[in-house]
Parts: structure tokens; sequence; C-alpha cells
């Protein structure tokens, strides 16, 4: 049996792995987590007794096969129940993830199943992160950082690459929204913020928020 905390752990040590066999760092787990280093050497110890992850001292910890599947099937069931509560209960994508991060605990699969299916089988969330199916395989994604767009290019937002309450409500105030048109005027070279047009309104965005919105050029 795996205990709440536990999936928490391999939850984030996915989301912090640039892909399944890289290893991740105690302390940047313990900064993600935003618990001690001690607590989480404890926690390393636990999962690794029960094969969920592989650990090697200095150089850090992976996620084992049957760790990836479980931390899929986490992150499945978190994006899944955000798409059911903005898409049924009409909550807004700045108020989900807290809701979410409760809800992915929950261990029946023919609920998760069941809800997929009801949801039409979606395959992103409303921050346009990817859901994997229940064979757990992610769907492949197009997008590009706004950053990365030249000067005259366009496209549409289809994700953000972070998901905290308060970057989201920064793009609410700015109108920007998945689907909403976004056109680079101007590239500063000063500090590499950009002059845009979001659906034809003229903004000036920062280079970590163009670093954080996703795109899908035209």
């Amino acid at each position: 049996m795996i205990t709440l905390a536990e999936e928490n752990y391999l939850k984030a040590i996915l989301k912090l792995s640039k892909n399944s066999e890289d290893s991740v760092s105690t302390n940047a787990i313990a900064e993600e987590l935003d618990t001690k280093a001690s607590s989480v050497t404890d926690m390393i110890k636990k999962i690794t007794d029960k094969q969920l992850v592989d650990y090697v001292p200095y150089r850090g910890v992976s996620l084992s096969k049957s760790g990836l599947k479980k931390a899929i099937e986490i992150v499945r069931k978190h994006r899944l129940w955000e798409v059911f509560l903005v898409t049924k209960l009409q909550f807004k994508w700045d108020e989900v993830h807290d809701i979410a991060e409760q809800l992915e605990h929950i261990k029946s699969q023919k609920l998760v199943d069941a809800l997929d299916a009801y949801l039409g089988y979606p395959q992103h969330d409303p921050h346009g992160e990817p859901i994997p199916n229940k064979d757990g395989q992610f769907p492949k994604s197009f997008s590009k950082r706004l950053s990365e767009l030249e000067k005259g290019s366009s496209g549409q937002v289809v994700g953000v690459s972070q998901d905290n309450q308060s970057f989201l409500q920064y793009l609410n105030s700015l109108n920007i929204t998945l689907g909403a048109s976004i056109s680079v005027i101007q590239k500063i070279d000063f500090d590499d913020s950009l002059e845009i047009t979001i659906n034809n309104k003229s903004a000036h965005i920062s280079n970590d928020v163009a670093r954080n919105l996703l795109i899908k050029q035209k």
C-alpha cells in the first residue's frame, strides 16, 4: 500500500526529472515539496524499500518501472479532475490545482476510467498539460514557448508550464487564456521582454512570463 505522502514524492520526482530515467537530487525534491532534506532522505528510504525508486547516494533518485507507472497514474487523475472542475463545475483555471491535489489520491481505477469517458477522453487539462491515457501514454505536443517565437510570429495559447495561482491570475488580468491569439510585435534586447498583441490588444510581458506560455504557431 502506498501512502498519500509517498504518492506526492513520486509525482514530485516525475515532475523534476527530464525523463523517467533522470536522477533527481534530494535537495531538489526538498525544495519542490517545501520540506527538510532530512525528511526527504527518510522518505526516499521508505519508497526505495518498496522498490518504487532507485537511489544512489550522492547521485540522486530515479523512478523504478513500478514507481513511474504509479506517478503517471497520479498525474492522470490530477489532470482529469482539473478538467472536470473547469468544464463541469465552472471553476476558474486558477482555482483547481489545490482541489485536484486532494482528488488525485482517490484509489478507484473504475472511477477514474469512468471520469475519463464522461469527459470525452480529454488529452489536455485546463492549463494545457498533457493527460496520459489509461496505458500511461502521453499525447504528443507541438507547442513552443512564447519566448522562442520570432518577431512577427503568431499563434494560439495552448498551455502554461507552471500553474501556480498567482501566475494564472496575472494571465487572467491580461486576458490570456487557452485559445487566445498572440502575435509577437517586438522583442526587447535589453531584458528579452516582449511587445505582443493578445486578441489584437497590445501588451508588454516579461521574458519570465513568455517562457511559461506555450503557443501553437499558426
